[in-house]
């Protein structure tokens, strides 16, 4: 299905923010990972969440569900034995679940978005699992991925970080339950820090004991170890929440958005301070932050680094910004659904913004006045890509399709109905 965005003046209403995707899947993993009953209140819905909900019931947890809570009864570190598992999606849960996954004796992940997840690279984690003993058959780095486990071992481990954090995570969530204690050292550099902490946040909230260096580049980590039954809250989601919130910066609006906890680890949350900086009008008290947009921005550079499912949605706020605007430290978009830096670029031309790329920044050469629109553009299967562009068609002259926008599912299904609600001119129509 394709999306229809009519160019829209004016937001306002009050929504509570979507839950958060990444601690959905975390706690769902670390429920899992328990061998009591655990209950997670407020989880999150989309393509991500629900592939973790699938995968985990087909290693053995048993999930029941209302619409307030998922209570689960884990499977410990004694996963079901299984022959395949679909992540759809979802690279987070891909590289979750290897690691776990080699607990099991031989599970294959299929592959069912060659022209997505098919393309990212896994090789990192799949040459740390390789070191610990795990036999893993795989397609140059890519899906399909045939794990052979069953005795992973502690020790010495080393894993790249320049690609993804989620390949440390991965380990951080598997080690505990080794029998060996184990140390963890993370190559180069180290992308998306403060994903790194969503997850230690998790871990220390599941009773696991984690040593890590300040710099999060070496991790001690005590083998022998129990997840714990615990009851979870989940909180607010600022990625989702940043295109809400540049859409009411781009406009004029009077937009109220509830559940974005101020000193939350989100590293996203940054989108708050970069609309600051940008001289939006906005409050942020009580988890609730206020956007008073009038539609005038100026131009900003920010360390993308530290909010990388946040950047795209800034990079949209600031093609309407007085100045040039740049977001740097940004490489690691290149390795998501699609290169989130050429790709993305690539629709906001045709859509009449004027950007250039380098190898790791954007920048954004702002057009107060508006873009044309008027144009078909592709979203590369992305749901980062497609909300992004959404902001953009909101202050162009003329409306904009946007292809295959139902892919906005894999994080925030209700986007459009969110927008919608706040007065934003988005149908959907069928795609040719």
């Amino acid at each position: 299905m394709d999306v229809l965005v009519t160019p829209t003046a004016t937001l306002q209403g009050e929504l509570g923010a979507l839950s958060s995707k990444n601690y959905t899947t975390r706690y769902l993993l670390v429920a899992a990972l328990a061998e009591g009953t655990s209950t997670i209140y407020y989880p999150a819905h989309s393509e991500d969440s629900d592939a973790m909900r699938r995968c985990i019931r087909d290693l053995g947890a048993i999930v029941e569900e209302d619409e307030e809570k998922i209570v689960i009864t884990g499977f410990g570190r004694h996963p079901k034995p299984v022959d395949k598992l679909d992540v759809g999606n979802a690279g987070a849960v891909l590289r979750f679940l290897m690691a776990i996954a080699s607990l099991c004796p031989d599970v294959t992940f299929i592959n069912r978005y060659p022209d997505s997840l098919g393309k990212r690279p896994h090789l990192d984690l799949i040459h740390s699992l390789t070191s610990m003993g795990v036999d893993i058959s795989h397609q140059e780095g890519k899906l399909p991925i045939t794990i052979k486990g069953g005795q992973p071992k502690g020790g010495h481990i080393q894993v790249s970080g320049n690609i993804s954090s989620q390949f440390l995570s991965a380990l951080l969530f598997l080690t505990p339950l080794l029998e060996e204690d184990s140390e963890i050292e993370v190559l180069h550099d180290l992308k998306s820090k403060v994903v790194v902490g969503q997850t230690l946040e998790v871990l220390q909230q599941a009773g696991i004991v984690i040593h890590a260096d300040e710099d999060y580049m070496r991790f001690r980590v005590p083998g022998r170890q129990q997840y714990q039954s615990k009851t979870y809250t989940v909180q607010g989601d600022y990625p989702g929440s940043a295109a809400v919130l540049a859409a009411a910066a781009v406009t004029q609006s009077n937009v109220k958005l509830h559940r974005l906890p101020v000193h939350s680890k989100q590293g996203e949350r940054a989108v708050v301070d970069v609309l600051r900086m940008m001289e939006c009008p906005l409050t942020h008290d009580n988890d609730i932050v206020h956007v008073q947009g009038n539609g005038k921005l100026k131009a900003v550079e920010f360390d993308g680094d530290h909010a990388t499912d946040a950047v795209l949605a800034m990079v949209a706020a600031a093609v309407f910004a007085e100045g040039t605007s740049r977001f740097y430290n940004v490489e690691n978009l290149r390795y998501k659904e699609c290169d989130r830096i050429t790709d993305y670029l690539n629709e906001l031309r045709k859509a009449g913004a004027k950007v250039e790329e380098r190898q790791s920044e954007i920048i954004v050469h702002g057009r107060p006045e508006g873009v044309e629109g008027g144009v078909e553009i592709n979203a590369h299967y992305d749901h980062r890509v497609i909300m992004a562009l959404t902001i953009v068609g909101l202050r162009a002259a003329k409306p904009l399709v946007i292809k295959d926008a139902h892919h906005v599912a894999k994080s925030y299904p209700t986007y459009f109905d969110h927008l919608k609600a706040l007065g934003a001119k988005v149908e959907w129509i069928e795609g040719v």
